[in-house]
């Protein structure tokens, strides 16, 4: 049976008893059960509205049949501020009026949420409520005092509204994930969080802003919680730092990052850095490990001519730190400009067929004939499996 909104309607036609006695505080139906407790936030709330004290809140109520009212465990204020009412609100409702209960400690995600959202620093928040009659689980240390809007998503552990708390401990991935959403450094991310009282399976150090950033990829470009690390930044940041590569592989794992993405050497050669570097100039971005195609002849035979190595020099050097060439690629003993700028027009991998169209494009790039191109493709291990016979006449270049 549909329940009717005015069964506990006010006697009282005075418009502030109205207000007190509805559930939104918006003077209309529905109205508050006389029967169930009132909040003691609604009291704070309610004074606020009216501009009165809460002890001439809870007399009224009182007097007009609420006698169940939810009180603080110490003395109630002398007034509520009106900057103050947003504080009071549960950041956990999203519809009616639905103010924090003052019988459990505020959870973080409460202070946080309500600093963020009314631009306030979380000390100020927890200083207020701690006022207002409410116990903040602070612990020893002090919340921060400067606002940041950062602070909701680095105590959010999941899309569908889980949260860290006071205490909490918050795995190093967590920190990593978190770093990368919010868009900061992983190092200012962990700051952070021990600051608001979230507990670390490590301590943060100045240093780990290296360790983490790739530089030169991007202004902002931090090693992710899946990513792993490649073995051309360990050993940057080792000469960098001064550190050890070890070391700085052991700082790398305890960060929360993957496994190093290749084989870090125990002594690295003077020429690793170049040889890792994707444009071979000692700089990221670096070189990743291809798992499935495996090296690029071009990538071994610039490095070659760059270091002065030869090609079963470099490629024997990049297999060591985890690289592979696939079996299907010939490696020429030694470097020939015309190669390096024919392999520069190859999209096709080992794995692939280089059919006639890739045949004439990289004729047309270099100014070979079809019948010349496709003659040294096949020496260096592509598969031409086209019944195609290729013109000797050299194309236009372009």
């Amino acid at each position: 049976m549909p329940r009717d909104p005015e069964i506990h309607a006010p006697e009282s036609q005075d418009p502030d008893d109205r207000l007190i006695a509805s559930s939104s505080l918006n003077s209309r139906s529905p109205w508050r059960d006389p029967e169930k407790q009132v909040p003691y936030g609604i009291v704070l709330l309610a004074a606020a509205q009216l501009k009165w004290s809460p002890a001439a809140v809870l007399a009224r109520l009182g007097e007009l049949g609420y006698a169940d009212v939810q009180r603080p465990e110490g003395p109630m204020p002398d007034a509520v501020e009106p900057d103050d009412t947003p504080l009071l609100q549960s950041v956990e409702s999203k519809w009616g009026v639905k103010p924090v209960d003052v019988d459990t400690t505020l959870s973080l995600r409460q202070i946080v949420e309500s600093a963020a959202r009314e631009e306030r620093s979380p000390a100020d928040v927890a200083r207020r409520m701690t006022a207002y009659g409410y116990r903040v689980g602070t612990g020893a240390r002090p919340l921060p005092e400067t606002a940041n809007p950062r602070d909701i998503g680095l105590i959010r552990t999941n899309i569908r509204g889980a949260w860290l708390d006071w205490d909490d401990e918050a795995p190093a991935q967590h920190v990593l994930t978190v770093a990368q959403e919010l868009s900061c450094s992983p190092l200012v991310a962990a700051e952070r969080l021990v600051e608001l009282g979230v507990r670390l399976p490590y301590t943060p150090e100045p240093g780990d802003e290296r360790i983490l950033r790739i530089r030169d990829a991007a202004p902002h470009s931090w090693i992710g919680p899946w990513g792993a690390p490649p073995v051309g930044h360990i050993i940057a940041v080792a000469r960098e730092t001064g550190r050890t590569q070890a070391d700085v592989v052991d700082r790398l794992r305890a960060l929360g990052t993957q496994r190093p993405d290749g084989n870090v050497p125990e002594t690295a050669e003077a020429d690793d850095l170049v040889l890792l570097s994707e444009n071979l100039d000692g700089r990221a971005p670096w070189l990743w490990k291809n798992t499935v195609v495996g090296l690029q002849v071009h990538h071994i035979l610039r490095a070659a001519q760059i270091t002065g190595r030869s090609p079963a020099s470099v490629r024997e050097r990049l297999t060591e730190l985890g690289h592979w060439l696939h079996d299907n690629a010939n490696l020429p003993e030694t470097v020939d400009q015309a190669d390096i700028d024919l392999l520069a027009t190859v999209t096709r991998s080992y794995l692939d067929d280089v059919h006639l169209d890739n045949v004439l494009r990289s004729a047309s790039l270099t100014g070979r004939s079809p019948a010349d191109v496709a003659a040294r493709l096949t020496a260096l291990g592509y598969r031409l499996p086209d019944e195609v016979t290729y013109p000797e006449t050299r194309g236009a270049l372009r």
